[in-house]
């Protein structure tokens, strides 16, 4: 009865993000099933399409607590971290937190701020906690980051490092809606007015629960073999000069059973990978001959890849 309800409220919750967000119902589903699955989410797109608007969305659909942080070429760790400030006639250092401490963080234009800043986000990505003046603080849960970059042929970019990079579990791109729902975009226009009409579906209590429930669809052994002969491929095909990590494969594996829960099954099957496999894996791989990852490209080459591997 338990997980019957939850699938019933997630369900709901794309439902709900699906009227926000036009015309994208197959990468809203991936960001949700990222979601459940505790993973964090890359979105590359050009501006203006939609980014900030799914963060508070689903900020607003589930009770998080939101912040949205624009990242900019002189922004320093401390700004995201926080910092440790004097207290007049008291003798003793207060931590002001930065915005970093919220359930749901918008990290925009991750790109346009330096290596230095952006590994600021590696330990509370990976770990859900930060560490200030050498004293480890725990940051609330959930704790889930969407973070936007543009594309690196944009001015003023700085690459994610492979190590960023790995951190993310899905990368995500919207893209421009078609010509019938960029009209229905133009005469709504008010997004953060939408926004606000938008009644809460869950709590982050219920989204805690939902993963709990996620951990139970099963895998099959000959489905992890076949996730696993992906990631495999990556790392001999001639065209990728750095493939897929441990880490990769670990995150197919939970994003499988999340969307197979969120498909209102118990089990995975061979569709749940291939539909997962390229937001998976693409951010991950370095293709020879370029600087940073075409995801363009790497997908097709991720299609190519599962092409040749047996399903089972």
């Amino acid at each position: 009865m338990t997980t019957n309800l939850a699938r019933a409220e997630t369900k709901k919750l794309l439902a709900s993000l699906n009227t926000v967000i036009l015309g994208k119902p197959e990468v809203m589903e991936l960001l949700t099933a990222s979601l459940l699955a505790g993973g964090h989410v890359l979105l590359e797109d050009v501006p203006g399409v939609g980014k900030t608007t799914v963060a508070k969305a689903l900020a607003r659909l589930l009770g998080l607590s939101f912040r949205r942080i624009q990242f900019t070429s002189d922004m320093l760790p401390s700004d995201i971290l926080g910092v440790s400030v004097l207290e007049n006639g008291l003798g003793t250092f207060r931590f002001r937190p930065g915005p970093i401490f919220a359930q749901l963080i918008l990290a925009d234009e991750l790109n346009r701020t330096p290596p230095r800043t952006q590994s600021a986000l590696l330990e509370a990505m990976s770990e859900g906690q930060v560490t200030v003046d050498l004293e480890t603080r725990p940051l609330p849960k959930p704790f889930f980051v969407i973070a936007t970059q543009n594309p690196l042929e944009l001015h003023g970019t700085y690459p994610l490092p492979e190590s960023q990079m790995d951190r993310f579990f899905v990368s995500l791109t919207l893209g421009y809606p078609s010509d019938v729902e960029e009209r229905r975009v133009i005469i709504l226009d008010d997004e953060d007015r939408r926004i606000e009409a938008l009644p809460p579906v869950a709590t982050p209590e219920d989204l805690l629960r939902w993963r709990t429930e996620v951990e139970k669809v099963r895998v099959d052994e000959a489905l992890v073999a076949y996730m696993q002969n992906i990631i495999k491929g990556t790392r001999v095909a001639g065209q990728i000069k750095l493939g897929a990590g441990p880490r990769a494969g670990m995150a197919l594996f939970r994003a499988s059973r999340a969307l197979a829960f969120l498909r209102g099954r118990d089990y995975v099957v061979p569709e749940d990978i291939r539909v997962l496999a390229p937001a998976v894996l693409r951010h991950r791989l370095r293709l020879t001959g370029t600087q940073g990852t075409n995801l363009a490209e790497a997908t097709n080459l991720v299609l190519s890849i599962m092409d040749a591997v047996p399903i089972p």
